[in-house]
């Protein structure tokens, strides 16, 4: 099974007609993802891949019904967005927008959660499935790093995500599904909300966390282990090891702040719980392997 978007889901994309939506549009569309309608104001009437265009989300689902909206938008347009897609009752939304206003990103989340809804990012390359569906962006290379298997991955880094997930591969392992939370301190979905998908997921066998310093993400997850909540083996890399208390690392979301999210906190947290902690992304096939055994 997939987490959050398979073939089977419709989806709307915001900003269709720019550089990057057009771009992506074509790429989720080669890897799978049904793309039926896309909305830019004042583009109605165009069309991108095939995808006929709209003003707004009201008119393109009232004819074109959708499931799931991908945001190619500006970081201070994303609030506005999402509130669209949130309003025609789109319930799973993906928005890679990198430095949304951090008020903008709180009114994000808890509009979603009142809604019942799920977004994912800011900050982020989006979700795939391999085989099935993207919603995001992932290189045209990806074949060679996302390949179908039974590992969950949920992680906060996006330069992180392809080295760690090659070793994924290299050791015989492929991916179930992907969930690229983002980096931004005000995430619209945080790694322990998507826990219960995975473990409900017959599909997925164990899940690999790439986290950082900063937040506390990654001890929900290791807490979730330790109530029984979340059962399956975990194998976790934290990057941002050196890294001084109140420096910032790579972006808004990695920063070690109030005595809170150090690495080093994680992974005592992570060990505690009894997950199994690479030094290096190198290690994290070799960890799997060792958690789950050899795969032929």
């Amino acid at each position: 099974m997939s987490i959050f978007i398979d073939r089977s889901d419709r989806v709307l994309v915001q900003g269709i007609t720019g550089n990057e939506g057009s771009f992506w549009t074509r790429h989720m569309m080669e890897l799978g993802t049904a793309v039926t309608v896309g909305v830019t104001p004042g583009k109605e009437g165009q069309s991108v891949e095939g995808v006929p265009v709209y003003h707004t989300i009201r008119r393109a689902v009232a004819e074109r019904p959708a499931d799931a909206a991908m945001l190619f938008v500006p970081p201070r347009f994303t609030r506005d967005a999402v509130f669209e897609a949130l309003d025609s009752g789109l319930k799973k939304i993906v928005t890679i927008a990198d430095g949304i206003p951090l008020q903008d990103s709180v009114q994000i989340r808890k509009a979603a959660l009142s809604c019942g809804a799920r977004v994912v990012g800011g900050n982020t390359s989006g979700v795939i499935s391999p085989g099935l569906a993207m919603m995001g962006m992932f290189p045209y290379w990806i074949e060679r790093v996302y390949r179908p298997g039974r590992i969950g991955v949920m992680t906060r880094s996006g330069s992180l995500t392809n080295e760690v997930t090659a070793m994924v591969v290299r050791a015989g392992f492929g991916v179930s599904t992907l969930v690229g939370v983002g980096g931004d301190p005000v995430p619209g979905t945080r790694f322990a909300e998507m826990l219960p998908d995975f473990q409900d997921d017959p599909g997925t066998d164990a899940i690999v966390v790439i986290g950082e310093l900063g937040g506390t993400m990654e001890e929900e997850v290791a807490e979730a282990m330790l109530s029984g909540a979340f059962t399956k083996p975990v194998v976790a890399f934290l990057g941002g090891r050196t890294a001084p208390a109140g420096r910032r690392m790579g972006h808004a979301g990695a920063i070690v702040t109030g005595g809170k999210g150090s690495v080093a906190d994680k992974i005592a947290a992570f060990e505690k719980a009894g997950a199994l902690v690479a030094d290096r992304p190198r290690l994290v096939g070799e960890l799997l392997v060792r958690a789950l055994g050899p795969r032929s």
